[in-house]
């Protein structure tokens, strides 16, 4: 009742979808595959386990599991939520719904739980899960109770960030990037506070349960981080209340100002009209490339696009005055990287997502604004279109790559790496930039639903890097005896190649792109091998080829099957 007839709707159709009960079953799958993999690189094939190492993986499988499903279903659910109402106001459908009677909470309420509800049924789905690896021992099920717990309230404050961005911004690529880089700021800046006001503290106790992840590794390590002698005193109330109430401050915000902000005050503005008759300000004059010219000259993507650049260069800057203000640390994070390459490593994929985002809806929007018809009727090739579109990404998005490069200066001022790492790094940061831009072009073209191509494109992406992450922490697990994982890992890189090929292939197959979908992460596996063995060399061939030759793999069907892709008759230039 709470929700109204929104998310009822979404209730009862869609339990009807197939695609439903393929996320549920294919998101426990990999769960399970997982377990197998991680298994493997710790016991190998090993016949005797004693109780206490059984324990103990049962406790190290815990930790990978919650955090890797916290962040699974943070960013689903932001992109989710953000999608569905940026959708809505792209197709000129959520005027209709502000022309009946629904009531502003039933609106907010009803987007938001509808977008959420797979990711409900997900954080269910994974409760067996979770039980199981209870059985393993290690963990108790006040731990397990708790981390979902957790993850729900963060999934529920970050569907409840995106709804309120989506139904504050007109752009989708406004609301995806503020989306975005208002929950990693989030979380930046409630760190930066604790450590500031000190986390031993009530206050910065209080400050630091806004953090899901910190408040997870409470839940997970309970006794490397809080004074208890019985596992059932753990009890992190104050993370639930700083969720919830946090979600419920922006479902307030969102609710009070949903009719202020919608419907735009930019929706109904007529043309200014002169009165002696003439044009009320000078033509301006098109460039021979029509489409680079209204990527670069034309406010497209809306007129707050800089302080979302001015958000981001923040936001580098913060990262770089926490990470380079100490260089004295020479411990490894993980055991695989320092500190300073954490910064470059999570600005570095901020920015592809940008960079992706950018790319994706640069041809969504063209389509729900119907535009894109008038795009195809014209004398415009496929060349054209194709390479403006591209161009206008890397222009639009420049900060997000130039920063990171400044970031690779600055590690070589510091000394922190050799000039020849400089090349490696900036040539494959540059190369992962054409591939993130190339995949979301790829995927806007493939899935003629805007909200699946955003989907598909920016999730690639993330699970690209979270089963990169994965990777490295197994082989780091498996270091002593890893030519006898070998078998585990490759399950695990298949799974990956099977879900590449499924998005890469879902509307123009080709074998360019079987064969890309297929060699790209046994490629990724091995510059992750080399990376850990100290490669560097090694690691850029690999980087550069694999992406290099995935992204030409995209662009070349793009341009020669684009009339067949988008279904419009060619019309050649006399």
């Amino acid at each position: 009742m709470l929700a109204g007839p929104i998310f009822s709707r979404e209730a009862l159709t869609a339990p009807r979808q197939l695609k439903t009960y393929v996320l549920r079953a294919g998101y426990l799958f990999a769960f399970f595959v997982l377990l197998y993999t991680a298994n493997q690189a710790t016991f190998g094939w090993q016949q005797y386990r004693s109780l206490g190492a059984t324990a103990r993986f049962g406790a190290y499988v815990f930790q990978i599991f919650s955090f890797i499903q916290l962040t699974l279903l943070i960013f689903a659910a932001l992109l989710f939520s953000a999608g569905n109402v940026a959708a809505e106001k792209d197709r000129r459908t959520l005027l209709l719904l502000l022309m009946t009677d629904l009531k502003d909470r039933e609106l907010v309420f009803g987007k938001l739980f509808a977008s959420l509800l797979n990711m409900a049924t997900l954080l269910l789905c994974s409760l067996p899960l979770f039980v199981f690896v209870r059985l393993l021992g290690g963990v108790s099920t006040v731990q397990v109770a708790w981390a979902l717990g957790i993850t729900a309230a963060a999934v529920y404050a970050a569907g409840s960030w995106g709804i309120l961005v989506a139904f504050w911004r007109e752009k989708t690529f406004q609301t995806l990037s503020i989306s975005m880089l208002g929950v990693v700021a989030f979380i930046a800046i409630v760190e930066m506070l604790a450590v500031l006001v000190g986390a031993e503290l009530t206050a910065g106790r209080w400050i630091g349960a806004f953090d899901p992840y910190r408040s997870l590794l409470r839940v997970v390590s309970p006794f490397a981080t809080e004074n208890l002698t019985r596992i059932n005193q753990l009890a992190p109330w104050e993370s639930l209340v700083a969720l919830v109430g946090l979600s419920a401050v922006l479902n307030g915000i969102a609710i009070f100002n949903v009719r202020r902000w919608n419907p735009s005050r930019t929706v109904f503005i007529a043309a200014k009209e002169d009165k002696t008759g003439g044009r009320t300000r000078q033509a301006r004059t098109v460039w021979n490339q029509p489409i680079l010219w209204r990527e670069i000259m034309t406010k497209a993507y809306g007129r707050k696009i800089v302080l979302i650049k001015l958000a981001y260069i923040a936001f580098a800057l913060l990262i770089g005055y926490a990470l380079f203000r100490d260089t004295s640390s020479d411990s490894l994070v993980l055991g695989m990287i320092y500190w300073q390459g954490v910064g470059l490593v999570l600005l570095s994929l901020l920015s592809l997502m940008l960079v992706n985002a950018q790319a994706v809806t640069s041809i969504t929007t063209e389509r729900d604004g119907q535009t894109l018809e008038v795009l195809l009727v014209s004398e415009i090739t496929p060349k054209e279109f194709i390479g403006g579109k591209l161009l206008g990404v890397f222009y639009n998005a420049k900060e997000a790559i130039l920063v990171p490069l400044v970031l690779i200066g600055l590690m070589l001022a510091q000394g922190l790496i050799l000039p020849a790492q400089v090349v490696y790094l900036s040539v494959g940061f540059l190369m992962l930039c054409a591939f993130a831009a190339m995949l979301g072009l790829h995927s806007a073209i493939s899935f003629d639903n805007s909200r699946t191509a955003i989907i598909n494109s920016m999730g690639t992406v993330f699970f690209l890097f979270i089963g990169i992450f994965i990777c490295m922490i197994l082989i780091v697990e498996a270091r002593s005896s890893f030519a006898l994982q070998l078998p585990s890992f490759l399950i695990f890189i298949v799974g990956g190649s099977i879900g590449l090929w499924t998005s890469l292939t879902h509307k123009n197959p080709s074998p360019a792109l079987t064969l890309s979908a297929g060699v790209l992460p046994f490629i990724t596996f091995y510059a992750i091998t080399a990376f850990l063995l100290g490669e560097s060399f090694s690691v850029f061939l690999a980087v550069f080829a694999a992406y290099g030759f995935t992204a030409l793999a995209m662009l070349v069907p793009a341009i020669s099957e684009f009339d067949l892709s988008l279904g419009r008759a060619t019309i050649e230039k006399g």
